[in-house]
C-alpha cells in the first residue's frame, strides 16, 4: 500500500453563514495537514457569506467558490463533490470549526486500512453567549462513546451515528454507494444509510477533532427538510433493503406513537409481523390487522427480527437486559428505532 500522501477534498454548503465563517475558514487554513481543497458552494446566500468566501478564495489557491444551481445542502454537496479532485473526501459545515489535526488524523485513519472504510472521530458541541442544551450534549456523549468503540453502525437506527461534519471516505467508496446522488432529507443520515447498506467499516479515533457550533439559525433547528417523521421514513426504508429478511419472524416491540406509525408502513406494503407490548390492557386487541401480545411471546422465536419502538430510557435498557439475555445481539437480531 503507498504512503504517498492523498489529496482531501472537503465539500462544504454555504447559506447565510456569514457570522461564523471567518472563523470556520481560518480553522481549515490552520490545518496540520497541507494537501486539501475546498469546493465551497454559495447556496443563495441573502448575507455577506459569498464576499467572505471570495476574499479567502484570493489568498489561497486551494479555495474554490461555486454557486449552487438549485437550492438545498444536498444539491450543493453534489456539485462540489462533482467539482473536486482529491481521493480523499470529507464534509465541512460552514458555522463549525475544526480541530487542527481534524484532516490529517481522519487522512490517516484511512491509510492505515485501504478502501471500504469511513474515518470519523469525536466531536464537541459549544454554543456563544448562552447555555448548551441537554438534547446536543447527550447526542455528542453518544457519538463520542461509538467513537471510542467503533460499533457505530449496530445503533444505525437510533440517530444518525455519522457526523455530518466528521467523516472522511474514499472517493472510490462514495461513487460505489451512490453518495450525493438524490436529495433525500436529512442528507446526513441517508449518506449514513448509504455507507452501512454499502458494507463499509468504521475506524474511529475518541480525540475530539470536530467543533459543532449551536446557534439560533442552525439549519437542523429551522428547516422543514428535518422533521422527525421524515427520520422514521428513512429508517423504514433503508431497513427494509438492508435488515429485512422474510425468513425471519418480524416483530414490534412497543404500542406506542412511534410503534403504531412503523406497524402503519408495514401494513401498508404488506409485510406481515408480531406486535409485543408491556401493557396488559393492549394484549389482545388488534390494530392493522395484528393482535397485540405479551412480551414473553417473543421466548417462542428462534432468530427473530425484532423492531424496538420504546424511547423511555428505564424501559429501554430493561427490553436490551431481557434480549442480551436470550444471547441475542443488537444489529443483528434487535434494532433500536428510538
Amino acid at each position: 500500500m503507498s504512503h504517498e500522501p492523498k489529496k482531501i477534498a472537503i465539500l462544504m454548503p454555504v447559506f447565510n453563514a456569514g457570522p461564523y465563517l471567518g472563523a470556520c475558514l481560518e480553522s481549515i487554513l490552520s490545518q496540520s495537514r497541507r494537501d486539501w481543497e475546498l469546493l465551497a458552494v454559495d447556496d443563495f446566500s441573502e448575507d455577506d457569506s459569498l464576499d467572505i468566501l471570495l476574499r479567502f478564495a484570493k489568498t489561497d489557491r486551494r479555495i474554490t467558490v461555486l454557486r449552487n444551481e438549485h437550492k438545498g445542502i444536498a444539491p450543493a454537496l453534489r456539485l462540489a463533490f462533482e467539482n473536486s479532485t482529491g481521493p480523499f473526501v470529507t464534509r465541512m459545515d460552514a458555522d463549525d470549526m475544526m480541530l487542527p489535526a481534524k484532516l490529517g488524523r481522519l487522512a490517516g485513519l484511512l491509510e492505515a486500512k485501504g478502501p471500504g472504510y469511513v474515518a470519523t472521530g469525536g466531536v464537541r458541541y459549544f454554543a456563544e453567549g448562552k447555555k448548551l442544551g441537554a438534547g446536543y450534549r447527550h447526542y455528542a456523549n453518544w457519538l463520542n462513546g461509538l467513537a471510542a468503540t467503533g460499533g457505530h453502525f449496530r445503533e444505525v437506527y437510533r440517530e444518525c451515528v455519522i457526523p455530518s461534519p466528521c467523516w472522511m471516505a474514499q472517493r472510490e467508496d462514495l461513487n460505489r454507494i451512490g453518495a450525493f446522488q438524490t436529495d433525500t432529507y436529512p442528507e446526513d443520515y441517508d449518506l449514513c444509510f448509504r455507507m452501512y447498506h454499502g458494507g463499509l467499516q468504521v475506524v474511529s479515533t475518541a480525540e475530539p477533532l470536530h467543533q459543532w457550533r449551536d446557534h439560533p439559525r442552525r439549519t437542523s433547528r429551522n428547516s422543514e427538510l428535518y422533521r422527525d417523521n421524515r427520520f422514521l421514513d428513512l429508517k423504514m426504508d433503508w431497513f427494509l433493503k438492508t435488515d429485512y429478511r422474510p425468513e425471519n419472524q418480524l416483530v414490534i416491540w412497543g404500542a406506542g406513537k412511534k410503534g403504531k406509525e412503523i406497524a402503519r408502513r408495514l401494513n401498508a406494503v404488506n409485510i406481515p409481523f408480531r406486535w409485543v407490548c408491556n401493557t396488559p390492557t393492549k394484549w389482545g386487541h388488534r390494530m392493522y390487522g395484528v393482535t397485540f401480545e405479551p412480551t414473553t411471546a417473543i421466548g417462542e422465536l428462534a432468530r427473530p427480527r425484532i423492531i424496538i419502538a420504546v424511547a423511555a430510557p428505564a424501559d429501554q435498557n430493561s427490553i436490551l437486559s431481557f434480549l442480551r439475555q436470550n444471547g441475542w445481539q443488537e444489529g443483528r437480531e434487535f434494532f433500536r428505532f428510538a
